[in-house]
């Protein structure tokens, strides 16, 4: 399918709201359960879904960082979404690590297959995993074309600074207006909802605007959560969180705005809370259950 061919709107996920969701990730693997499905997982559970994952790459890393990434072949990835979907009916999707043309393509035909041309389906939510903490890219050339095709299939996408200002095709932004200008290029290119997020912004309060395509050449208003910045190194795995936490609210039946506002209060709260853990010597995970357990 190419872009032109690709659906360029997404339809809500309109059915009845299950009494506990059923949330599948699609992402790779942190053994120390920090990101990827682990933390996914983990987020799911924190916001009262039932979490399923497909894996699409094994990734031997802790919190210093990644030592060695196994990509499965593609039709194992394939029995594994089937094996979900054939079974179990799936209120929300997250997707994660994609990291290859030949995953990025193995997804979007499962996704296609399932949905396209349906009145109802589950929200995807999209975290463009393409730009290390360290700033190296994660993607060839090629898998960033593949990628961007791929996202207008997604209603929402989470992307961090550096990965924002790649979709767009500019600079990282240093303020909080480029970085809505940046989110805004890129939901009109694609017809999907961003989450520009502030963290890796200045110092200051940590603000995430929710940005609309435009309809008709009529942006929807934009959605602004703001909350404290908690000073701590515990940030491993903040992204894929966020990401996973947005769907399963979105499968409970709230909106998208009323879910980007719960998730940044349980964020602010699992990052104050990080600090109790002691998991690792390098950036360490957050508390992804600091509410329910205190």
């Amino acid at each position: 399918m190419t872009p032109a061919d690709a659906p360029t709107t997404t339809a809500p996920h309109t059915g009845p709201v299950r009494e506990i969701p059923n949330l599948l990730s699609v992402a790779g693997t942190d053994p120390t359960g920090g990101a990827g499905i682990h933390a996914d997982l983990k987020s799911f559970a924190a916001h009262r879904t039932y979490g399923m994952a497909a894996v699409t790459a094994l990734v031997a890393q802790n919190t210093s960082g990644v030592r060695a990434i196994h990509v499965p072949e593609a039709e194992f990835l394939a029995a594994q979404l089937a094996s979900v979907t054939d079974d179990v009916a799936v209120d929300g999707v997250k997707i994660g690590m994609l990291g290859t043309v030949e995953v990025i393509d193995t997804v979007a035909a499962w996704w296609d297959g399932l949905w396209t041309g349906r009145a109802e389906r589950p929200a995807l939510v999209l975290d463009p995993v393409m730009i290390a903490t360290s700033g190296d890219r994660l993607l060839d050339a090629e898998a960033e074309s593949a990628l961007l095709a791929f996202l207008c299939r997604a209603d929402l996408i989470t992307p961090n600074v550096p990965e924002l200002a790649l979709l767009a095709g500019r600079e990282p932004a240093g303020d909080a207006e480029t970085l809505i200008a940046q989110a805004r290029v890129v939901a009109d290119a694609h017809g999907v909802k961003v989450l520009a997020k502030g963290g890796h912004l200045a110092a200051g309060d940590v603000v995430d605007v929710l940005v609309h395509p435009a309809v008709d050449g009529v942006r929807p208003p934009e959605h602004r959560a703001a909350g404290p910045r908690v000073e701590t190194t515990s940030t491993h795995g903040t992204g894929c969180s966020v990401s996973a936490a947005l769907a399963a609210l979105r499968a409970r039946g709230l909106s998208w705005e009323e879910a980007v506002d719960e998730v940044k209060v349980w964020m602010t709260e699992a990052l104050r809370d990080a600090e109790r853990l002691d998991v690792g010597m390098g950036h360490g995970p957050i508390q992804h259950f600091a509410q329910l357990w205190r």
